[in-house]
């Protein structure tokens, strides 16, 4: 089993300006260490002129209180030089299990 060392990046709405009505995801980023569970990938045929890159990896990381706390604000993972979006999270305490996805795009700190 491979070893995990990396960010998870944590994203929670905020409004931005106050009052606005205008919402965005503030991202907190944290590392995290773990096993590598499950090491899959598969391409997908897409409309655009790439093909898309998605993963089936499932990362176990140990959860400190904070990663329990706030588990359903995961967005991504840092992993292998690359950001992967979260699609799934199971709580399996004191450890989180994330399925990984595609390439993560959006916002970072």
């Amino acid at each position: 089993m491979a070893r995990f060392h990396g960010d998870v990046g944590f994203g929670q709405a905020v409004e931005h300006p106050p009052s606005s009505g205008v919402w965005e995801d503030a991202i907190i980023e944290k590392p995290y260490r773990g096993d590598v569970v499950k090491n899959t990938r598969s391409l997908q045929a897409g409309e655009g002129v790439h093909d898309g890159i998605t993963v089936g990896n499932s990362i176990s990381i140990v959860a400190d209180s904070y990663a329990i706390e706030h588990f359903l604000d995961i967005k991504y993972v840092r992993w292998m030089g690359n950001l992967w979006i979260v699609s799934k999270v199971t709580v399996q305490r004191p450890r989180l299990l994330l399925d990984l996805g595609g390439v993560y795009n959006g916002p970072t700190p």
